[in-house]
């Protein structure tokens, strides 16, 4: 089974700190790119964050400087450090493993709600 597995989620105050983890099984992690997404009630699915095979990292403007992904290939996880955590971070997490068109693998995600 292929499809990776979210943790780490949860209930924080404003200003806080979470660190979700993707977990995949499975050879291709290494050469995979690695993506988090998130989606707000209401609103559309959205890229957070995005960490290459060779260790590049891109970020959405709304979350640098306070979001850091960072992947362990000898452990096939990929993480999402969260500082700094605002209301408008709430949402449903996903994580995906992108190794070619046809092997894209999405999580079922894991919920962060962040309280005022």
């Amino acid at each position: 089974q292929v499809q990776p597995v979210e943790s780490g989620g949860g209930l924080v105050q404003a200003g806080g700190s979470l660190r979700l983890s993707c977990q995949a099984s499975g050879n291709i992690f290494s050469f995979s790119t690695m993506h988090w997404y998130r989606q707000a009630p209401g609103k559309q699915r959205e890229l957070v964050a995005t960490i290459m095979s060779d260790m590049r990292a891109n970020y959405a403007d709304s979350v640098k400087g306070r979001f850091t992904i960072s992947r362990d290939n000898a452990k096939n996880t990929v993480y999402l450090q969260m500082n700094s955590l605002k209301p408008e971070d709430t949402a449903v997490y996903y994580c995906r493993m992108l190794f070619t068109s046809a092997r894209d693998y999405w999580g079922q995600g894991t919920q962060v709600t962040v309280s005022a």
